[in-house]
């Protein structure tokens, strides 16, 4: 039998109704004799409306105190779960970040978390009790509740998972598992049957909304294996815990070497996020980069591609860059303060783009991924504006509206096309 740690996101535990299906998936791995811990985000839209509340108050809200707000959330969420549990006959019960007690450092509202007592909670397990834990909280070091940041549930729960030493960490969405690519938009995309972490932390940062970055970090340092699956199921739907029909994120050492070799390209996202910001004439001298980049460092924004064009006769150049959209106005702020000193003329920025990225590990041994995108995408008339690589990925920036026309390009390029879809 299994120890296992369930996650269960706001759409899961959107309402009632939600949460009692959640409870019947819960019992039915407890009944199979399994040790089960749970862990749970608020009921979808909840953290948003505590959030505006926080707003209304004062728009300068203590985030100490705002992590008491939004941290309720959860704690609503994780006592309803244990309730429906009791009510069907299970022993539940649900713990607190303090009562554990989950441990973090660093600033309110986007702590980190630092250590895990596990011992009474994997105690609590081998005595056959449910544990219901609250996702995306914790306890500082003077005592106070600590939010994770937004996603945060995704990271508490594989925290806990390492803690426990738990044989895997289910985490459920109104998804039912890593696919190639958006099936939204593609309708041929596949569902996966693993992943590895590298190729999930890839996808996860550049668009992939299955699963949140930190948790895939952590998961990949920690050795903590990964389901993704669906709790939007059928009542009658009976899984065990060797049979579940999602999609596992794994280390390299558990992917058979003839699939790995075999499956040049693991998926491709798309991330409309980005915005794109070109500095013309500037200085096409030694250290004329940094004095870009160390402001936008300093105000702690990040920056993804960058294109250096050809000189100019006068000794200038043009400087092209990507970065969050969110940060597209404080970027041009900062840039503008720091003109003097980096000596472009113009600033130029451009919302009108998308990043288009294909992921496989199958890339650090084949030669050509590359050259087939850049490929497809040029017989389709799709003009690629900036060009980013990593041992397992290629990512392009390419006019926002080619989005979907490049993902299903792309798609059938790398023979990723399930063969029965319609």
């Amino acid at each position: 039998m299994a120890r296992i740690v369930m996650k269960f996101g706001g759409t899961s535990m959107a309402g009632i109704d939600r949460i009692r299906r959640v409870a019947q998936i819960v019992k039915q791995q407890a009944d199979a004799g399994h040790e089960v811990a749970v862990v749970v985000s608020a009921m979808a839209g909840d953290t948003d409306r505590l959030v505006n509340f926080c707003r209304e108050a004062s728009s300068l809200y203590d985030p100490a105190e705002y992590d008491v707000v939004v941290a309720s959330g959860e704690q609503v969420t994780s006592g309803l779960l244990a309730i429906a549990l009791q009510s069907l006959g299970a022993k539940a019960r649900s713990w607190l970040g303090w009562q554990m007690p989950i441990r973090t450092v660093e600033a309110h509202s986007k702590a980190r978390i630092d250590s895990i007592d596990g011992e009474a909670l994997t105690a609590a397990m081998q005595s056959g009790e449910i544990a219901i834990i609250p996702g995306f909280q914790g306890l500082s070091e003077d005592g106070r509740v600590t939010t994770l940041g937004r996603g945060g549930s995704d990271t508490s729960a594989v925290a806990i998972a390492a803690a426990v030493k738990a044989d895997r960490c289910d985490i459920y969405t109104d998804v039912d598992g890593v696919y190639t690519t958006d099936p939204r938009i593609v309708t041929r995309a596949r569902k996966l049957n693993k992943v590895t972490f590298e190729e999930m932390l890839e996808l996860a940062s550049v668009g992939a909304k299955v699963l949140q970055t930190r948790s895939v970090g952590l998961a990949m340092k920690e050795g903590v294996r990964i389901q993704v699956l669906s709790s939007f199921t059928d009542e009658n739907t009976n899984w065990t815990a060797d049979d579940l029909p999602g999609t596992m994120i794994v280390g390299e050492d558990e992917m058979e070497i003839e699939d790995m070799e075999r499956q040049l390209i693991t998926g491709i996202a798309h991330d409309k996020n980005e915005a794109k910001i070109t500095l013309t004439r500037v200085p096409d001298k030694p250290g004329a980069v940094a004095t870009i980049f160390a402001p936008l460092a300093d105000a702690a924004i990040n920056v993804d591609m960058i294109i250096q064009n050809v000189g100019r006769e006068k000794g200038e150049t043009d400087v092209t860059f990507t970065v969050p959209n969110v940060d597209l106005d404080r970027a041009m702020q900062v840039l503008e303060e720091a003109k003097g000193k980096i000596g472009f003329n113009r600033l130029i920025p451009d919302t009108n783009v998308a990043k288009i990225s294909v992921v496989g590990v199958g890339m650090k041994s084949h030669a050509g991924v590359a050259a087939t995108m850049f490929k497809a995408l040029a017989e389709r008339g799709v003009n690629i504006q900036a060009i980013t690589t990593s041992e397992i990925k290629v990512s392009v920036l390419i006019e926002e509206d080619y989005t979907e026309l490049a993902l299903r390009v792309l798609h059938t390029a790398y023979g990723l096309d399930a063969e029965d879809a319609a």
